[in-house]
C-alpha cells in the first residue's frame, strides 16, 4: 500500500512539472520529494517521469496513473483535513487570498470573531492584488471578483461589486455637484493604471432606468494602486472611480462624498471561491459559513450596493 507522502509528492510534481516547486508546495526538501517519487515507481515498476536537467514531464502510464488518482487523493486529503480533533473541531492553517484594501478593511476585523470561534483555525492570509490559481497555489479559499470559475472552483456570492464616483469634501467646495457622468469630465480625475494590461481602466456607469453612459475621467493624477486612489481622492486631488467596498467606511464617515449618486458601474459580484471537494475540509466550510453569515448580519450587500444613491 501506498503511502500519502508518496501519493502527494507524485501528483503535485505532475501539477507543477517540478519536484522543486512541488517540496515549496509540499513544505518538503526537493530531495525528499524526488526520494517519495522514486520510491513509488519502484514500488509499482513503472517509470512514472521523463526527467531533465530543464523539465519534469510524465510519461504515458504516469498520466494514466494521475488521472486515476486525483480524484480520490483529493478526497483522502480533505478527509484528513476535516478530522483535525477528536471532537471534530476544525483545524489547520487556513491559506486565503484577498485584496489589500478589501481584505484589511472588511475580512480582517472580522478575525477576532473567527478565532475565538475556531480556535484551532491558524489564518494564512495573503493581501495580493490578484486573481490567484487556488487549486494549483494551495489555497484553501480566495475572496474577490473576477475569479476565473475553472472546473473544480465553486464561488459563494457576498455582495455586489459597484464602482461609483467620489471626491473630497474639500475639494467640491465652491464647484458645482456633478449630476449626470460627462460632467464628471470637467473635474481633475484620478485614475488607474491595470497592474495586468498596462491601459488606463475606464467605466461605463449606469442608473436604475437602466441608462448608460461612458465615463471618461481625465488623467491628471495616475496611480496603479486603489488604495493610492481613494488616498489621492481624501486628500483633495480631485474625482476617482473606486469600488463601493474600498470607500464605505469614508462615504459614511464623511471623508469623501459620492457624487453622481445615481449612478454606477457594475464590475461583478464580491464572492468567495473555495475548491469544490465532495468532502470539503472543516475549516474551509467553517470560513465560507461565517463570512457569509457575517455579511449577512452587517448587511454589506445592502450597504456595497452602488445602486442605492446616497
Amino acid at each position: 500500500m501506498e503511502t500519502l507522502a508518496n501519493l502527494e509528492s507524485f501528483v503535485r510534481s505532475a501539477e507543477l512539472g517540478s519536484f522543486s516547486e512541488a517540496a515549496r508546495r509540499l513544505a518538503l526538501t526537493p530531495a525528499a520529494v524526488s526520494r517519495n517519487v522514486a520510491m513509488l515507481e519502484r514500488n509499482l515498476d513503472v517509470r512514472l517521469f521523463h526527467r531533465s536537467t530543464r523539465k519534469l514531464t510524465l510519461t504515458e502510464a504516469g498520466e494514466a496513473f494521475r488521472s486515476a488518482i486525483s480524484g480520490s487523493l483529493e478526497d483522502i486529503q480533505a478527509a484528513i483535513a476535516g478530522i483535525a480533533s477528536d471532537s471534530g473541531e476544525p483545524a489547520g492553517v487556513l491559506k486565503v487570498s484577498m485584496a489589500p484594501t478589501f481584505g484589511m478593511m472588511h475580512i480582517l476585523p472580522m478575525l477576532p470573531g473567527f478565532l475565538a470561534r475556531y480556535p484551532r483555525i491558524r489564518p494564512e492570509w495573503h493581501f495580493e492584488n490578484r486573481a490567484v490559481d487556488i487549486v494549483a497555489e494551495g489555497y484553501d479559499a480566495a475572496i474577490g471578483g473576477g475569479f476565473d470559475l475553472s472546473p473544480g472552483i465553486v464561488a459563494r456570492t457576498l455582495a455586489p461589486a459597484h464602482i461609483v464616483a467620489v471626491a473630497s469634501p474639500a475639494y467640491m467646495a465652491g464647484r458645482v455637484a456633478p449630476t449626470e457622468p460627462a460632467a464628471l469630465a470637467a473635474l481633475d480625475g484620478i485614475v488607474m493604471r491595470s497592474l495586468q494590461s498596462g491601459r488606463i481602466r475606464h467605466w461605463t456607469m449606469r442608473n436604475a432606468e437602466g441608462a448608460e453612459a461612458a465615463v471618461m475621467l481625465r488623467e491628471d493624477i495616475v496611480v496603479n494602486d486603489p488604495a493610492a486612489m481613494r488616498e489621492a481622492a481624501r486628500l483633495g486631488l480631485g474625482a476617482a472611480l473606486l469600488a463601493m467596498p474600498d470607500v464605505m467606511s469614508d462615504l459614511e464617515s464623511g471623508a469623501l462624498v459620492r457624487l453622481v449618486p445615481r449612478w454606477y458601474a457594475d464590475a461583478g459580484a464580491i464572492s468567495v471561491y473555495f475548491a469544490s471537494r465532495t468532502l470539503l475540509p472543516g475549516k474551509t466550510r467553517a470560513f465560507v459559513d461565517w463570512i457569509a453569515d457575517t455579511f449577512k448580519r452587517e448587511r454589506f450587500a445592502e450597504r456595497l450596493a452602488g445602486s442605492i444613491g446616497s
